[in-house]
């Protein structure tokens, strides 16, 4: 008998969880997705403090515009309204792309249904807030309760293992902090908001949110507060 959508889910999120490598993911990702019509993918880590919301981008896949051409996916993504609009977002959420006079627009639909590119936004929320987000699309998806909540352990699992595969640190020689990485670390260890670092420093808000991931990246943690309580323990900043 098959499994429905629930047992799946968990089948392919526990895969997820064993994979090495990013092909691995891939391949879990779509075994659970295409059997409800999914078959174009983007996974990417994100954050409401940067100026831009897509920071990194692990993967896209799949005939997004519809004419079977490759998709650049750092032109697409980033400019994607469904991308900005997880900032809005506290849960997954269904879109369709429309085609409207002078082009294509996205709206997002409480199911999806009819013709054309549509499918489900899964934001990604840890202790920093807004991590991550996966967009599954397709012509003839499943909106199902069941399928979405599927969707939804599937692409949080291959978030969190494609982060920590790709932005895992290389080796010791990388996890001392630049100077920058420090004094932002300990801004941030005293209270301040990152808004109140960057005018105490002169940045930007987008150049703190950057340093404090290249903080986090470097130390091998995904947290701010895990990478602050590493660098107090290695003595790069004051406790």
């Amino acid at each position: 008998m098959n499994d429905g959508p629930a047992e799946a889910a968990i089948r392919a999120a526990l895969e997820i969880e064993a994979a090495q490598t990013l092909e691995s993911i891939q391949k879990a990702v779509r075994g659970f997705a295409t059997s409800y019509g999914y078959d174009r993918f983007v996974l990417f880590s994100a954050s409401s403090a940067s100026e831009e919301v897509v920071e990194r981008i692990y993967w896209v896949e799949g005939d997004w515009f519809g004419d079977n051409q490759g998709v650049d996916a750092e032109d697409y993504v980033r400019r994607c309204p469904v991308s900005r609009h997880i900032l809005y977002a506290r849960e997954s959420f269904f879109w369709k792309k429309l085609q409207v006079e002078g082009g294509e627009r996205y709206q997002v639909v409480r199911s999806p249904r009819g013709p054309g590119v549509q499918g489900l936004q899964v934001p990604v929320f840890g202790p920093q807030g807004l991590e991550g987000a996966m967009s599954l699309g397709g012509e003839q998806v499943d909106g199902s309760p069941q399928v979405r909540l599927g969707l939804g352990i599937v692409a949080t699992a291959a978030f969190f293992c494609a982060r920590k595969l790709l932005e895992a640190p290389m080796g010791e020689t990388i996890r001392k902090l630049s100077q920058r990485e420090r004094e932002v670390l300990a801004w941030t260890a005293a209270g301040l908001r990152q808004i109140d670092i960057a005018r105490t420093l002169g940045l930007s808000e987008r150049t703190v949110e950057n340093h404090l991931r290249s903080a986090r990246r470097r130390l091998g943690v995904t947290t701010t507060a895990q990478a602050i309580k590493i660098a107090i323990r290695n003595g790069e900043i004051d406790g």
